[in-house]
């Protein structure tokens, strides 16, 4: 990491932070109700740390987003990609969680009011740090683009 622009350590971490939470969606006890978690749908009724509604479903896009996330940060292109893009498609998923509400036969992510709050704020802070770290980046020195 000591090479790494700052967008790009942010969008390591990032993706480090959804493969990690991918993997916990998986573990009984950091994930409660985890005998009643479905592959998709609202009538999932496991909570990741007991409050965060997960499925199979859920928990494979977070341990994508993981994926995609390290492999962008290797380069600034893709760093800043990776979190305007991510950021972005939270945004979007936080308007979708608030329209179709809970009990709708559309909420199949599944999605409730916590993850609401939590991927707003992954959604700004994501965009946020993609346009200020990646703006930053136009004249960053050879040795920090890869």
């Amino acid at each position: 990491m000591k090479n790494r622009h700052p967008v790009q350590i942010v969008a390591m971490l990032a993706g480090a932070a959804f493969l990690l939470v991918g993997i916990l969606g998986f573990v009984p006890g950091i994930t409660s109700g985890y005998s009643d978690l479905s592959f998709a749908g609202r009538h999932s009724e496991a909570h990741l740390l007991g409050l965060f509604q997960v499925s199979v479903l859920h928990n494979v896009v977070h341990l994508l987003f993981g994926v995609v996330g390290l492999a962008a940060a290797r380069s600034l292109a893709g760093a800043r990609g990776f979190l305007l893009g991510a950021g972005a498609i939270y945004l979007v998923l936080t308007v979708y969680g608030l329209l179709v509400g809970h009990d709708s036969p559309a909420n199949f992510v599944p999605v409730n009011a916590a993850d609401n709050v939590l991927h707003l704020g992954l959604g700004l802070g994501m965009l946020a740090a993609g346009l200020v770290l990646g703006k930053s980046s136009a004249g960053a020195p050879a040795t920090h683009r890869r």
